[in-house]
């Protein structure tokens, strides 16, 4: 079975940095998708990076230029280096995957990690 298991979640103060990785296992897709989720409290989730089989990207307009997703194939493992930290960032991040891209849309995700808290004081 597909498990996803995130880490590199923490606090830190404003203008800092975290990489959250993600670590996959148990999926044979050939082609897929995997994203970078975010939910605060009292918010909805939503999408902050993907990145396809092929290596493209997208992000949402908040996080351009300062998250970058990237993944290693032969850690199987996805990342998200994370510059510049607001206050704003500050929710629980979820790693997700499938193998039909809608990239930041969350309902096409079907495998979702259990997710790491990233706290951002001002």
């Amino acid at each position: 079975r597909v498990q996803l298991v995130e880490s590199g979640g923490g606090s830190v103060q404003a203008g800092g940095s975290l990489r959250l990785s993600c670590a996959a296992s148990g999926y044979t897709y050939s082609s897929y998708c995997m994203g970078w989720f975010r939910q605060a409290p009292g918010k909805e989730r939503e999408g902050v990076a993907a990145i396809d089989s092929d290596g493209r990207t997208r992000y949402r307009d908040s996080v351009k230029g300062r998250f970058t997703i990237s993944k290693d194939n032969a850690k199987n493992t996805l990342y998200l280096q994370m510059n510049s930290l607001k206050p704003e960032d500050t929710a629980m991040y979820y790693c997700a995957l499938e193998g039909v891209c809608l990239w930041l849309e969350d309902y096409g995700y079907n495998y979702w990690g259990q997710g790491t808290q990233v706290t951002v004081s001002s």
